[in-house]
């Protein structure tokens, strides 16, 4: 990968929750600050992308790549009437993409490290599939999407333990014993004694304590956004002090509260109507965080955000009040 890409994968634990509307608008966001962008849709076996960027389904897209149809996957990139922006779509009308084996995934994180664009958005499936944990962990800062509702807050904490999971089953296949010990505390844990990541790494020492150690370092070095969508009150971010915690105590990530979109019930009518948010209308308050979200994205994104969830609550109350 180009040292000047940076690749954004963009997740959320449940639907509903507006991950692909926002990935819509902040590649247009990113566009319209002069930067090129490149939209990708992986949610395979659900794309709509398109739908948010007024584009229509009859374009050649990742199913077709993948099915070996003659097709070279940059010829995929469709350019948009936004200026700097690309799309590339995904299963399109090809069915059964939801489930693709592990060298189709493979192929693809390789495509799309590829991409010659400043930026590269990945529009990834709802839930904790490994085609989504796999596509999360194409880089070390990716963004997960949530509401304040608790059902959602409770799905983003389960896709971040289950993208935890999914690297240190990768991680301990280096020594059988320990991989073993593993799905052993997994079963463990259905029985009414849940695994946590600082068990498993403590489990792990005991046996390969050199495992255990860079296993640790590895797991470091992933920082994930959180982004809150469809908020009422900056005021609700306060639940980011205790969730801040949770998450290091029990997954040893130090996520990072990135953004917060103000609930817009013009989202619904720019839905409706099959166009993109930015684009219909372009002052109202979801599309001026959308906005201020892509600013801070250029900004903090490569260089690291603070981690302090009360940094974003005071940031986001300025603005809120502006």
């Amino acid at each position: 990968m180009a040292s000047p890409t940076t690749i954004i994968p963009i997740a959320s634990g449940k639907g509903g929750v507006g991950k692909t509307l926002l990935a819509a608008n902040l590649a247009i966001a990113l566009a319209r600050a002069g930067h090129t962008t490149v939209a990708v849709d992986l949610d395979l076996g659900g794309s709509n992308l398109h739908t948010y960027l007024g584009i229509p389904n009859k374009h050649p897209g990742i199913g077709d790549f993948l099915k070996g149809k003659q097709l070279s996957f940059r010829s995929l990139a469709l350019p948009t009437e936004i200026p700097n922006l690309s799309f590339v779509p995904g299963d399109g009308k090809t069915p059964f993409m939801a489930n693709i084996p592990p060298e189709q995934r493979r192929l693809l994180i390789q495509e799309i490290m590829a991409i010659p664009a400043r930026y590269v958005l990945l529009d990834l499936g709802a839930g904790s599939s490994f085609n989504t944990l796999n596509f999360f962990g194409i880089t070390h800062r990716a963004m997960v999407v949530s509401t304040f509702e608790t059902a959602a807050i409770m799905n983003f904490l389960t896709f971040l333990r289950n993208f935890m999971f999914r690297l240190l089953t990768s991680a301990f296949k280096k020594n059988p014993q320990v991989h073993d010990q593993l799905f052993n505390a997994f079963r463990q844990s259905g029985l009414g004694k849940p695994a946590t990541v600082t068990s498993l790494l403590d489990m792990a020492a005991r046996l390969d304590p050199g495992l255990a150690d860079d296993t640790r370092q590895r797991l470091r070095s992933y920082r994930p956004r959180i982004l809150f969508n469809m908020g009422e009150n900056p005021e609700e971010l306060q639940v980011c002090v205790s969730l801040h915690k949770s998450i290091q105590t029990h997954l040893g990530l130090d996520a990072e509260f990135f953004g917060f979109i103000r609930y817009d019930d013009t989202v619904r009518r720019a839905a409706r109507s099959n166009g993109a948010l930015l684009q219909e209308f372009p002052d109202c308050p979801a599309a001026r965080c959308i906005t201020a979200l892509a600013a801070r994205i250029i900004e903090h994104w490569d260089t690291g955000w603070s981690a302090n969830p009360d940094s974003l609550r005071d940031d986001t109350r300025n603005s809120y009040r502006q």
